[in-house]
């Protein structure tokens, strides 16, 4: 039996904001995949590349450095954390290793929800994306906008009972109203159950500021229905408020327990961390973790103290 979904939302249409397709305008999931390197993208999406790599050519190494996080913090969810339920919004276009590869590779009964609005992204996604039995991986056909259609359409896969990772990274950028952000990422938490993670990647405007300002300003000139905004670490930090952070806190996304120096030392210009609902008895504590870099299995043994 097939264990690849793919959602709509209620009744057939699309969710508010879903965008219908349009190679002649460049679109943030198609944009991303130039930086990447990949071939999923059209002239459009190609010439706001080029624009913004010629303003910061460190956006590159920031997407790989993104991609490798997802895989990093996934494997630790999975593993250590034994979360057994994901849900990836903004997913993109698949770049391997994906979410559902990452987690059903150590557990296999992983289910899996990508959400994205971009008819690109869900085409490819349900086309070369396979989940691993006894996994699920789905895929909702919503916007980060509407956190109650998402919800919705994750709840028949999704046991909202049990402990949910909420992946959002790099697509709190595109919000560029700090207090709706701060307001989908509250409901979306709200939504599930203590034990549950929350996973953040931004772009920063404090690494690089000239260089990343222009960057912005550049793309945002071919993007036509978001803004891509970047936040500094004081603010990007405050998403994590009421939650237990896992070590090292909000770091640069190539310094959360990366896999080698070389990784570390990569130029990227986004904030990233990880962090868990706390049960409803139990304060707010910082989680301090610092396993042996140079062991990727070995994420986060270390004790945890405040």
């Amino acid at each position: 039996m097939s264990r690849i979904m793919a959602l709509r939302a209620a009744g057939g249409g699309r969710s508010r904001g879903t965008r219908g397709f349009d190679a002649t305008v460049a679109q943030p999931a198609r944009v991303y995949d130039y930086w990447l390197g990949g071939k999923d993208n059209f002239a459009a999406d190609r010439i706001a590349g080029q624009e913004t790599i010629a303003a910061y050519p460190a956006i590159r190494s920031s997407a790989r450095a993104n991609r490798a996080f997802l895989a990093r913090a996934v494997s630790y969810l999975a593993g250590k954390a034994s979360v057994r339920q994901f849900l990836d919004i903004g997913a993109g276009l698949p770049v391997a290793p994906n979410t559902h590869e990452v987690a059903q590779s150590i557990a296999p009964q992983s289910r899996v929800i990508y959400v994205d609005n971009d008819p690109m992204v869900l085409s490819h996604g349900r086309a070369l994306a396979v989940g691993s039995p006894p996994g699920v991986t789905a895929y909702v056909d919503a916007d980060l906008r509407d956190p109650g259609a998402i919800l919705t359409q994750a709840a028949p896969i999704l046991d909202f009972t049990q402990p949910v990772a909420i992946l959002l990274l790099a697509v709190l950028d595109y919000l560029a109203d700090l207090d709706q952000a701060r307001q989908i990422v509250a409901r979306l938490l709200a939504a599930v159950p203590p034990g549950s993670f929350l996973v953040i990647s931004h772009g920063a405007s404090d690494i690089d500021p000239d260089q990343t300002a222009e960057m912005i300003r550049r793309l945002n000139k071919h993007l036509a229905e978001v803004n891509y905004v970047g936040r500094p670490h004081n603010v990007v930090t405050r998403f994590f408020d009421g939650l237990d952070m896992v070590g090292p806190g909000v770091v640069k996304v190539t310094q959360w327990h990366p896999r080698s120096e070389i990784e570390h030392k990569a130029p990227a210009a986004l904030w990233a961390g990880v962090a868990r609902k706390p049960d409803a008895h139990h304060p707010n504590q910082a989680r301090d973790h610092h396993p042996p870099q140079n062991d990727p299995g070995s994420m986060c043994r270390g004790k945890t103290r405040s």
